[in-house]
């Protein structure tokens, strides 16, 4: 689920994952190892996410 919200939100702002990567300063690839669902992101990393995309960290979250 938060790794398709963030697709989804990336496409619908033009961006991709290693735009984001950097201007989060979250570690690069780090978006990509959350595809599988077998890993959550940090809170740290949520915050950043939320604040990066103008949503909140349960629209991350959710089921879109």
């Amino acid at each position: 689920m938060f790794y398709e919200n963030v697709k989804k939100l990336c496409e619908k702002k033009g961006t991709n994952f290693c735009a984001v990567e950097k201007a989060c300063g979250i570690g690069n690839g780090v978006l990509g190892k959350f595809s599988d669902g077998d890993r959550d992101p940090s809170v740290k990393t949520l915050k950043k996410l939320s604040k990066f995309f103008g949503v909140s960290v349960d629209e991350l979250l959710k089921e879109m």
